[in-house]
């Protein structure tokens, strides 16, 4: 086996694609601004600096590893080497850092203080650009942007957007949308993949956590909240809980003491979605018409299929998401409560996703005239609220949530991971429902992390075909497929988030490979333990719906298909 010598360890190499996979493999955490693993190798910030035994320097990420090489990762050279690049980054950053988003997780902070940055010795002479707070999902600061890149590269290679890019020269180079516009006029689909990869605040979340604070300080308003299955298994991320680990109980106990009147699961609404999209599936299999059906969960997905390939529009389901299905049930269940204490049920949607943000202002998210769901935070921003209040969340005992919404299948909780939208389908369509089908499900080939799968299962006396997506990109080579006539399907998932809501805009960050693989086996751990698999098996959905349902079965539960395609 060939090996490299790095700061006096040998480290075997085992087909890494560049040195600075070798030096973290030898447990050497360098730095680095522009560098992910699921990107292209960009080598701009040059943080990752590396020297060779013969004095020569040169970038870790995009210089490919030769066996026998002697390289160094902190001679005295490369310290001033990052020192002079982070005191340049910050001589043109804004530093309002107190106030900032981000502060405490800034990247361009952290890396300052870890080499020393005490002084910037060089004047600021950029002039302050306008914030962007157009989106009702990100907000774009140019004055944070350090030019890494990331933003560019996520949006144009992982989701095949290029709603930004760089813009200008020298001094004056700035990443934003083509011709100055604001991100509101592009083909932004609000996924917050942006703000993901952002390592300073130059690309945030739109926080709504005021408008909250206001609902629960007033006496008038009944607030309810709504969690999805994404955010339990990422919300103990910031209070020292493993990764992964299902903080339901602890998220709705904190919920209760902040002031939320009642607290209900998403998955719900998931076990709603199960029920009505497999029904409209079986509909179009029998009529031949409009296939492949295309789920309608993902806000990202439906923005972009509108936006770059209206001619599908058609395709994707009426179904509204679990979310928006929810909400006016909802509303719906506290009608008449509502009148006879004088309240006014106010829905809170605690969600991954910041593209959640902008679905429930769509007109098709509106019933008898009014919003569904009234607002939308992500679990970053229930972190944030948490710790206003100063509750220390992983000492918190559980508790369940409320009813009559607490009972849900483990079908709906898998929602939150790509493949389980299919896998919760193909569950509920299966005539047995035991343990056998499950496996079969399971190993049918729809789980996993590949960014394109595709599985055939038998339905009556017809085989399906099945495809799973997830990056908005892996869609559009789909649906270039499609159009092509090259690939025939009868049902299709897509995700615009890669690996599904797990990595989710509004997730907390960092999302690493250790951090991934935890979220994945955290969602499937809660189907696992989950009493009840199929959505049939759910004893208070016949109940719900004919309480509160029936007769508004269309309104309630579709969308109206009448897409606004903007040019």
């Amino acid at each position: 086996m060939d090996y490299m010598t790095i700061d006096g360890i040998k480290v075997p190499m085992e087909g890494e694609k560049n040195i600075l996979s070798l030096i973290r493999k030898a447990g050497i955490d360098i730095p680095t601004f522009c560098y992910h693993s699921d990107l292209s190798i960009y080598g701009a910030c040059r943080m990752c600096m590396v020297e060779d035994d013969r004095g020569k320097m040169f970038a870790s990420c995009s210089e490919q590893p030769r066996p026998g090489m002697v390289i160094h990762t902190n001679t005295k050279k490369l310290q001033q080497y990052r020192k002079l690049i982070i005191e340049l980054l910050l001589s043109t950053h804004c530093r309002d850092c107190t106030t900032c988003t981000k502060n405490g997780m800034c990247e361009l902070q952290s890396l300052a203080y870890r080499v020393g940055v005490h002084a910037v010795r060089f004047p600021n002479e950029k002039k302050p650009l306008p914030i962007d707070m157009s989106s009702k999902c990100i907000v774009r600061d140019p004055n944070k942007c350090i030019l890494c890149g990331d933003c560019v590269r996520t949006c144009s290679e992982n989701q095949g957007i290029g709603a930004i890019d760089f813009a200008y020269r020298g001094s004056k180079m700035q990443i934003t949308p083509a011709f100055g516009k604001d991100i509101a006029e592009t083909d932004c689909v609000g996924c917050g993949q942006c703000a993901v990869v952002c390592p300073t605040a130059a690309i945030s979340i739109r926080t709504n956590v005021t408008e909250v604070w206001d609902a629960i300080e007033n006496p008038n308003i009944r607030v309810v909240a709504q969690i999805a299955p994404a955010v339990r298994i990422a919300v103990g991320d910031k209070f020292n809980i493993p990764k992964g680990e299902n903080t339901m109980g602890k998220l709705v106990k904190a919920l209760r003491i902040m002031g939320f009147d009642e607290v209900y699961d998403t998955n719900f609404g998931a076990d709603l979605t199960i029920i009505e999209e497999s029904k409209e599936f079986a509909e179009r299999l029998k009529s031949g018409e409009k296939l492949p059906l295309f789920t309608s969960c993902c806000p990202g997905w439906v923005k972009f299929c509108e936006n770059k390939y209206p001619e599908f529009a058609g395709n994707v389901s009426t179904c509204r998401s679990p979310m928006s299905m929810f909400s006016p049930v909802i509303r719906e269940y506290f009608a008449e409560k509502d009148k006879e204490e004088g309240k006014t049920t106010y829905i809170v949607a605690i969600m991954p996703c910041t593209a959640k943000k902008a679905e429930i202002l769509r007109p098709d998210n509106f019933t008898n005239g009014r919003q569904d769901t009234d607002i939308v935070i992500t679990t970053q921003e229930i972190i944030r609220m948490i710790k206003q209040v100063g509750i220390k969340f992983e000492t918190l005992h559980s508790e369940a949530c409320d009813m009559p919404f607490s009972m849900a299948s483990g079908g709906a909780s898998i929602f939150g991971i790509t493949g389980g939208v299919t896998e919760a389908v193909l569950r509920h369509l299966s005539p047995d429902k035991d343990h056998a089908t499950l496996e079969n499900i399971k190993y049918s080939g729809v789980r996993g992390k590949q960014g394109f799968k595709e599985a055939s299962v038998t339905f009556g006396d017809r085989e399906l075909k099945i495809a799973v997506v997830h990056g908005l990109k892996n869609a559009a080579d789909l649906l270039d497929g499609i159009k092509a006539g090259t690939a025939h399907y009868d049902f299709v998932e897509v995700m615009a988030c890669r690996r599904g809501c797990i990595l989710g805009g509004g997730q907390p960050v960092p999302m690493g490979p250790t951090t991934r693989t935890a979220r994945m086996d955290g969602i499937y751990q809660v189907d696992q333990l989950s009493s009840i698999r199929y959505t049939d098996e759910n004893p208070l959905i016949g109940r719900i719906w004919e309480d509160i349902i029936e007769g508004r079965e269309h309104e309630l539960l579709h969308r109206a298909m009448e897409t606004e395609v903007h040019a």
